[in-house]
């Protein structure tokens, strides 16, 4: 396996694949290369040569996971206990405190790296760590600046995974600058202070090329509209924004308490909205804010997974598809990280909420499969300001599903997202490549098994008590 950590030369490599999915739709025989890690030519109806890669399934371009807050992985599956008749977000984010009250810069770097060895396994390559876990227990600042956020970086580092960073700032506990929580300490910082910490990230980002960065708000509830434009006036005018927005609906409540209008609504009317903008989970829409984010080409950041797991509610999905609207998917929480299972979870919300098949489809891509995964790539790449797709000049990140499996194996082209989204539960991602390197090879990554070592005993350590 090719270390994580290859320095891309003028070697052009060439790999053959028998069908691949390209930005022009499904090819067969297709002989690329690879050059600087990036795709350099592609030609269908070709011939393996001589020093051609063979890969053994059909190739398929990675996508990026436009929502991950990485700390919370250590805590999937923890919040399944009934502790409340009422039980909703806002119960399990309780427990969430108390668990990263006990994390160290350590624990931090070794569970990131956990999780996007896992990432790298279910086919995605670049992830949006929106990331809010800046301080010590208590507010306490590290000694040095950022030194959360280079745990993070260090962990993709290591991993192999493509890192779109996005330092949050995180002020306030409610509409109108609340004071901050006792259980929020760790994440709060000023105007002045995340300014400081973003340049900090910038600088520790300068030799990355796999690397991003953006901006990023944590709610509308956590910051003041002085605070968005102060920051977006001393920021770069050219990144992608992110913010949580209308994920409950008590915080549509909120708002309409505080300002007389939707979290959207607001957003839209009093700092506009634009293509920059990833508005993660928008689950609860008028029709106007719904039309609104279509019209504006922002990024729906949907979390499928997550949602239904805080029983968050179900996105206005095939409103949004009519009108042309941008989404990409995320893991958010991690309670999974299966491309297949996020998809097939947007999907099937509509159906059930609608009770009726086949939902999520264009007019010029009745293939819902396929439609799915297209949106979920141009969204993302949108969202995580990247460029991934088969195609000469992205980044020359892809992969490799398992040909023996019956139904990978035995589909047609026209056929093979379908089956893959809809009729398989175990992992068929064989094979997966990052910027040209082989991260994933037959199913593993290279540092996995010391990697899980590590992550079991912070699992131990956080929810001991918890």
């Amino acid at each position: 396996m090719t270390s994580q950590h290859t320095t891309h030369c003028d070697k052009v490599q060439y790999y053959f694949a028998e069908r691949a999915l390209l930005s022009t739709g499904w090819a067969h025989n297709v002989l690329f290369s690879v050059k600087d890690g990036q795709f350099h030519s592609f030609a269908a109806g070709s011939a393996p040569t001589a020093e051609s890669h063979i890969l053994s399934g059909p190739v398929l371009p990675s996508l990026a996971n436009v929502h991950s807050h990485a700390f919370q992985r250590v805590m999937a599956g923890a919040a399944e206990v009934s502790l409340n008749p009422n039980d909703s977000f806002w119960s399990w984010r309780d427990l969430m405190y108390k668990i990263v009250q006990k994390l160290t810069p350590d624990d931090a770097h070794i569970i990131a790296k956990q999780l996007y060895i896992d990432m790298l396994k279910a086919g995605y390559t670049q992830v949006g760590e929106f990331h809010y876990l800046h301080h010590g227990v208590g507010g306490k600042h590290y000694a040095q600046l950022g030194e959360m956020s280079n745990q993070i970086i260090a962990a993709a580092d290591e991993s192999g995974m493509g890192l779109t960073l996005l330092p949050v700032l995180y002020s306030h506990s409610g509409f109108g600058g609340q004071a901050p929580n006792a259980g929020q300490a760790r994440f709060i910082n000023s105007t002045d202070s995340y300014l400081a910490l973003h340049q900090a990230c910038d600088n520790a980002l300068a030799n990355h090329p796999r690397h991003k960065l953006g901006i990023c708000f944590h709610s509308l509830r956590a910051v003041t509209k002085s605070q968005i434009e102060t920051v977006l006036s001393a920021l770069k005018k050219d990144v992608p924004i992110h913010i949580h927005i209308a994920e409950q609906q008590k915080e549509v409540q909120d708002s309409l308490v505080f300002s007389g209008q939707r979290p959207v609504e607001w957003l839209h009317n009093e700092i506009g909205l634009n293509e920059r903008w990833c508005l993660v989970h928008a689950t609860h829409l008028t029709d106007t804010e719904r039309q609104a984010i279509a019209k504006s080409q922002a990024v729906a950041g949907l979390c499928p997974t997550t949602e239904a797991n805080l029983g968050d509610g179900i996105f206005p999905g095939v409103a949004f598809e009519q009108e042309n609207g941008r989404w990409g998917i995320g893991s958010d929480s991690h309670v999974s990280l299966s491309i297949v299972e996020e998809l097939r979870t947007y999907e099937y919300g509509q159906r059930l909420r609608d009770q009726q098949r086949n939902r999520l489809y264009r007019p010029d891509q009745t293939s819902v499969g396929d439609n799915l995964y297209q949106q979920a790539l141009l969204g993302g790449n949108q969202a995580c300001d990247v460029s991934l797709g088969l195609a000469e000049g992205n980044r020359a990140d892809f992969m490799v599903l398992d040909e023996s499996h019956p139904f990978i194996a035995a589909s047609e082209a026209k056929d093979q997202l379908n089956r893959w989204l809809f009729a398989t539960n175990e992992n068929l991602v064989k094979d997966v490549f990052v910027a040209g390197n082989h991260t994933i090879e037959n199913f593993r990554h290279q540092q996995e098994d010391s990697s899980r070592l590590a992550f079991i005993q912070v699992i131990k350590k956080a929810m001991n008590h918890a």
